[in-house]
């Protein structure tokens, strides 16, 4: 169940109307910082509570949107990291509590962290700080890509390019193959049924949308690599914390290898042992503690 500080609600957008989950500071914590949380795949935002509480516990107050294809968001492309990085700066926009002129930490999680990056390059602006978890810079992960290691365990993302078949293994069977790449990429790790619920009801209203961001990588493959390659372009100067899971069966820790080459500003990675690729579900008052303390370490301007 959510915390008595948390509500979900819609923002309207010049990109559309998303939903939003937003976790305010516990009584009797003084609200310091305002964070917006991106989830990755296969989540959404309702399976970080423990971590958005962990983070009202020490004054901070989250805003997770539902990322476009995730229902009850927009379901329709385009999925490009360009539209996925537009859709946050004017959820960001249309916040009350942040607005137009706000520049905030991010805190991003698999395809959120790949959003982050994107965000941290185009509007750096509008980025206080950002902390990422469990998918290194992009440009890095795509020459860890190249190695078969990697390749065996990105093989989800070459199955998603078929047309049909995926979308139907995706729903079959109450959405086993969403619970199994929970439990090939967190090992030993298990999602409290109240929130692998609400992540299956999730899965159930947004039909095949989340695959399409991985089929916009690679569709067609030369604009598509360059519409991923040109947000990216620039090194990124906001200062960026990475934190990767050494157990992580999605994304090697390995892959995280030289991905200070790609910034500008102050880089630092931590791998956390015994820890797969849901960091922050597995872990949240750790993540919480590092994400707080990187934040405040680089306050907004």
């Amino acid at each position: 169940m959510p915390s008595p500080e948390t509500e979900r609600s819609f923002v309207d957008t010049r990109e559309g109307r998303f939903g939003l989950v937003t976790t305010r500071a516990h009584d009797g914590a003084h609200t310091r910082d305002r964070l917006v949380y991106l989830h990755g795949f296969p989540d959404q935002p309702e399976t970080s509570q423990p971590l958005f509480d962990a983070l009202a516990a020490r004054g901070v107050t989250t805003y997770a949107p539902f990322l476009r294809g995730y229902a009850p968001s927009p379901l329709r492309g385009p999925f490009s990291l360009e539209q996925l990085t537009k859709d946050v700066l004017a959820i960001i926009d249309a916040i009350p509590e942040l607005g137009p002129d706000a520049r905030v930490p991010v805190l991003g999680h698999d395809w959120g962290a790949v959003i982050t990056y994107g965000l941290a390059a185009a509007a750096p602006e509008r980025i206080a700080s950002a902390v990422t978890m469990a998918v290194p810079h992009p440009l890095r992960f795509l020459r860890a890509l190249a190695t078969p290691a990697q390749l065996r365990r990105s093989w989800y993302m070459l199955f998603f390019q078929a047309p049909f078949v995926p979308e139907r293994a995706l729903a079959a069977r109450d959405f086993a193959l969403v619970d199994r790449l929970w439990r090939d990429w967190s090992p030993g790790y298990s999602l409290p049924e109240s929130l692998r619920a609400k992540l299956h009801e999730t899965f159930a209203e947004s039909g095949p949308a989340p695959l399409e961001y991985y089929r916009a990588m690679t569709r067609p493959v030369l604009p598509a690599l360059s519409r991923l390659r040109g947000p990216l372009a620039a090194k990124i100067t906001v200062a960026t914390l990475h934190m990767q899971g050494a157990r992580d069966g999605c994304i090697g820790a390995e892959s995280c290898e030289g991905a200070d080459r790609y910034f500008a500003g102050e880089f630092a990675m931590q791998i956390l042992d015994d820890t797969g690729h849901f960091v922050a579900h597995e872990r949240p008052e750790l993540v919480a503690d590092r994400a707080v303390s990187w934040i405040r370490s680089h306050p907004s301007r």
